[in-house]
């Protein structure tokens, strides 16, 4: 193994800007993979439901497992980095990936499809936590922000180009080659890991809480699948074992995370009153920004003629003005605060579900690109911006721990938001499929009363905004 010593942030010495890129090449593209993964399956829905005749409630598990699976070891990442080193764990989160992306290409049914996703985000949910600890540890102080922005340029880009390059591939080839171009990419990558990537000194790791590993997952993976069941009911047998499960699991693990000396999650956090509040507000906004992305290509595939493909590229500008409404937010934030963005922002949010709202199949391409635009502005004015205030809002002894908490618990909410909404759309759906007058209008009416709920909860969480604390003055 030929390592290559650094300096940075706790190496031996100096590397180049061009140098410290390309030693994070492997990790730089293992995180596009994953983010491109994490987006892809939104376009891809419609032909495995087609595929393995399954409604949405149950394909909707090939996106939340892989979710739930990141959620789970996002936390892991650090002590996984501290007690066996940064290099061989990213390197090990890579080719679980990559296993996980071979076992996806190959499945016949969708339990193994599933199984598979849920091994990827396993694997997934080490690497962009480590790419962001590689760059630090190898950055000098000086040059930690120039390089960090390079960094992410290709992750940013990543969950924009998902729906375009799946659509491409569903409308020309096996659905299967969405995953099976991940194995030599992730091969090579692994390769070029092992020989390039330079090697940084472990630290001393502490104590692994075991049970609240077991417990977390558990109660998440439970209360998703009680949501997902209670398309038929909340009193059907399988959503109230579920519920019963998830709820007493859920309570053991926050029992335990709060006495433990080293917690997976740092839920002491949420005895700041300013925390809690602030972070309600950013969970609603999460459900139903991710949420709103879930259903676009859901509309866009069954109330349009536009193919997976031209789906994807009018998916695009969300990216664009996400990635402009994030630049405009981050310096409006230092000077107004986070109160008028979250308001702005999930106006702007619940404006644009309400245009998505009116497609139908006479609605032109340009249109629909200004629709999906409106949401993609609101973004940088109130998800940015609402985790930067989680750390000013802070607890300061605990900042350290805020970010991991912050991730793991948006990827849950995302995984509440994706099986949620499938289950209502999958239910209301089939509640106008019986109404034989209606029957031609289905989906239409079964997305409209899906919107109604997001735009709801979108204007709740406008309304919680003014509840947002200011932080105090350092």
């Amino acid at each position: 193994m030929n390592e290559t010593p650094a300096q940075g942030n706790g190496v031996d010495r100096p590397l180049s800007t061009a140098r410290i890129l390309t030693a994070l090449s492997a990790i730089i593209v293992g995180a596009f993979m994953v983010m491109l993964d994490s987006t892809a399956m939104n376009v891809l829905l419609p032909r495995l439901m087609e595929e393995f005749a399954v409604s949405y409630t149950t394909v909707q598990w090939v996106v939340t497992g892989y979710l739930l699976a990141e959620a789970a070891v996002i936390p892991l990442a650090g002590w996984l980095s501290d007690r066996y080193g940064i290099k061989k764990v990213f390197l090990a989160g890579l080719g679980v990936f990559t296993v996980g992306s071979l076992s996806c290409a190959v499945s016949q049914d969708l339990a193994a499809l599933i199984a598979s996703r849920i091994v990827q985000g396993a694997g997934g949910g080490i690497i962009i936590p480590i790419l962001f600890a590689y760059t630090y540890r190898l950055s000098p102080p000086e040059r930690v922000g120039k390089i960090m922005g390079l960094v992410v340029l290709p992750i940013i880009a990543a969950p924009a180009l998902g729906p375009v390059m799946s659509g491409l591939i569903v409308d020309h080839a096996a659905w299967n080659w969405i995953f099976a171009a991940n194995v030599p990419i992730g091969i090579v990558a692994v390769w070029y890991g092992v020989r390039k990537l330079p090697a940084v000194e472990k630290q001393a790791a502490s104590v692994l809480d075991k049970w609240g590993l077991l417990l977390g997952p558990l109660a998440f993976a439970a209360l998703c699948f009680a949501v997902s069941e209670a398309e038929e009911g909340w009193g059907s047998a399988r959503s109230a074992i579920a519920l019963a499960v998830g709820g007493i699991a859920l309570a053991a693990f926050i029992a335990r995370q709060l006495r433990h000396e080293h917690p997976l999650l740092e839920l002491r956090v949420f005895g700041s009153s300013a925390f809690a509040r602030s972070i309600v507000v950013l969970w609603i906004a999460v459900f139903a920004q991710y949420g709103t992305l879930f259903l676009i290509p859901q509309i866009l595939l069954h109330q349009t003629s536009f193919s997976a493909f031209e789906t994807g590229l009018l998916m695009l500008p969300h990216a664009a003005l996400a990635a402009v409404s994030n630049q405009i937010g981050g310096r409006l934030f230092d000077k107004v605060g986070i109160r008028p963005l979250a308001l702005l922002g999930l106006i702007l949010l619940a404006a644009g579900q309400y245009l998505l709202s009116r497609i139908d199949a006479a609605t032109s391409a340009l249109t629909i690109v200004a629709y999906i635009s409106v949401v993609g502005m609101s973004v940088g004015f109130c998800i940015t911006p609402l985790v930067t205030h989680l750390l000013k809002v802070s607890p300061q002894h605990l900042v350290n721990r805020v970010s991991s908490l912050s991730s793991a618990t948006q990827q849950v909410v995302v995984s509440f938001s994706i099986s949620g909404l499938a289950a209502l759309l999958t239910g209301r759906s089939r509640e106008h499929s019986a109404d034989a007058a209606a029957r031609h209008d289905v989906w239409a009416s079964a997305f409209q009363d899906v919107l109604i709920v997001v735009i709801l909860l979108t204007l709740l969480g406008a309304a919680l905004s003014a509840w947002i604390p200011k932080p105090r003055p350092q």
